[in-house]
């Protein structure tokens, strides 16, 4: 089966490295020469981003797919109608892709979402009252395109775009689910995970799972799942970033229609992985166990403040010592401070244990340039 995937990065790669137990062509579509897939695919150096271009890579795909959703929906409704198969479907990524489409299908569906103000430019009133969260319609990821608001005196950072105003979720826990549906309607989620995030770079810092929460907050994500999964109606792997406030209300973050970081400790940690579950997605096979016998955690590797440059990894042998500890680096050459490069999974018979392992490791584990 020819497997066509828009983006290359290692997300991409996770995959192609779980599926190629399986017999399967996987075929990648990246601007990067580089790219951590470049050297473990049929890779195309190309714009996923350019309509033509998706619709030349994907024609002769029996299934085309995306590891970014910064991609254009236009040649794959192109390729739909062609009659090419695209997971998840062209709908629901471009309602993803924009951040006030994705907050209107929220309200739309009762899904519940902080209360929100659209502005299309820094010009309008806003009503909305402080503190509140702006997010740029398009582009954002990992923290880019997303900024705090606190007060009357600080609208003159406002950034001058079709942005998302959003009330301040006075937060207990990060959350997420990671969910997937087969094209014969079979739906199977990961155990929630527990998000631990670095204050200063607005990135994940620590996975932990599974989370540890009351039954009335796990009833409450089990519906929001049930009504996300009908409305977005597509096959795929969502990811579903949740908060819980201190009242023990859940509120939808945000969702990404894509394999995620929030599910990377599943490689080791659970019965099967998220990269397992999306390539049995994609291939509308029997979704897979997601059962985990005990706890596991995640710690990405990103690049130090004042290292660019060619990637130095120091102290990963003295990590590579530690029992129940794997670690997964994403092929890319060059390192920057704040990029992603890689992630390091821990097991542990509980949450106090995984998080102690994980500290050791980010005092030990540092990501340098030559």
């Amino acid at each position: 089966m020819k497997i066509g995937i828009l983006g290359g990065g290692q997300l991409g790669r996770m995959l192609i490295q779980e599926a190629l137990k399986y017999d399967d062509e996987f075929y990648i579509l990246d601007p990067s020469a580089n790219c951590s897939c470049a050297n473990i695919s049929y890779f195309t150096q190309g714009n996923f981003n350019n309509k033509q271009e998706v619709i030349d890579f994907g024609k002769d795909k029996d299934v085309v797919s995306i590891e970014i959703e910064h991609v254009s929906v236009e040649g794959l409704q192109v390729l739909e109608n062609k009659g090419v198969k695209v997971i998840p479907n062209s709908r629901i990524i471009t309602i993803i892709q924009q951040k006030i489409l994705q907050k209107q299908f929220y309200e739309e569906f009762d899904i519940p979402s902080p209360a929100f103000q659209i502005i299309q430019s820094s010009d309008e009133e806003i009503v909305i009252g402080f503190p509140f969260v702006q997010k740029l319609n398009t582009g954002g990821y990992d923290g880019k395109g997303v900024q705090i608001i606190k007060a009357e005196k600080d609208l003159v950072n406002l950034w001058d775009a079709p942005s998302v105003l959003e009330n301040l979720v006075d937060i207990e826990k990060e959350l997420s689910l990671i969910i997937a549906k087969n094209e014969q309607g079979e739906i199977k989620s990961f155990p929630v995970t527990e998000m631990v995030a670095d204050p200063q770079l607005n990135l994940l810092d620590f996975n932990i799972s599974p989370t540890q929460i009351a039954e009335d907050i796990q009833k409450q994500i089990d519906q929001i799942a049930e009504k996300f999964m009908k409305a977005a109606n597509s096959e795929g792997l969502f990811a579903i970033e949740l908060f819980l406030d201190k009242n023990g209300k859940v509120w939808v973050n945000e969702t990404a229609p894509r394999l995620h970081n929030s599910g990377h400790q599943s490689q080791e940690g659970n019965a099967n992985s998220q990269f397992e579950q999306f390539y049995r997605v994609l291939k509308n096979l029997p979704l897979a166990d997601t059962s985990s016998a005990g706890f596991s955690g995640m710690l990405n590797l990103v690049g130090e403040e004042n290292f660019s440059g060619k990637v130095k990894y120091k102290g990963l042998e003295e990590v590579l010592k530690l029992p129940n500890t794997y670690v997964h680096l994403y092929a890319k050459e060059e390192t920057k401070p704040g990029r992603k490069m890689g992630h390091i999974n821990v097991l542990g018979n509980s949450r106090e244990e995984l998080l102690d392992q994980l500290i050791v490791i980010k005092s030990l584990v540092k990501v340098i340039s030559e």
